[in-house]
């Protein structure tokens, strides 16, 4: 059984969405954030040292990294579903997406929102981090002007994994010059397994 270490309002939500479009069968272990330091508690370093979500079992390993725990269970448990063939130049492209989300998508969209809660002592960096925002925003709207999703009109691991970015900038706002990137983000909340992982995740902030 695949168990899932679920922290509230975190990454680990993209996991559960994952496990139900494949229709896996799994158990959630819950952790709630800290309501004054919005931080992971400790129990989670009794899972992983890092103390951090999303965090797996399965078999006997532990694996973190959302990237990493997403082609761990398409590659040992999808059958195929939800990536290209692995001979495919399409391939390549999903592998991309998987860096993409974590290695240069989110760090714009972090240090928006962490800088914002300095008030006037981050208003020098601002310019610079709307910049990047919209660089990286704007290549996805382009990418998605033609197709439903990343890699084309089926849903694949590579949209579950970019799906943060999505939400984030939604959640900031960010998505009215991006009508492609938008209809991405309604797109894929509307799918039944969207759905029905968000039913057994719980509150989930960055959806709403």
């Amino acid at each position: 059984m695949i168990t899932v270490h679920h922290l509230n309002n975190s990454r680990s939500q993209r996991i559960l969405w994952l496990l139900e479009e494949l229709g896996l069968p799994y158990e959630i272990k819950r952790y709630q954030r800290d309501p004054k330091t919005n931080l992971a508690p400790p129990e989670l370093k009794a899972i992983h040292p890092l103390g951090k979500s999303p965090v797996i079992e399965d078999g006997g390993q532990v694996l973190i990294e959302s990237a990493a725990i997403i082609d761990y269970l398409i590659r040992r448990h999808g059958q195929g579903r939800l990536q290209p063939d692995p001979s495919s130049a399409t391939y390549d492209k999903y592998v991309q997406w998987l860096h993409f989300a974590e290695g240069s998508a989110m760090l714009p969209l972090m240090l928006n929102l962490y800088v914002g809660r300095l008030g006037e002592a981050g208003a020098p960096l601002h310019p610079r981090i709307e910049s990047e925002v919209a660089n990286y925003l704007g290549y996805l709207n382009d990418v998605l002007a033609d197709k439903s999703y990343l890699l084309g009109d089926e849903l694949s691991g590579a949209d579950i994994q970019m799906s943060f970015i999505g939400e984030i900038a939604k959640a900031q706002g960010k998505l009215q010059a991006y009508p492609n990137l938008a209809a991405w983000v309604e797109k894929f909340q509307a799918r039944p397994a969207y759905r029905k992982a968000l039913e057994q995740g719980g509150e989930y902030a960055f959806a709403k």
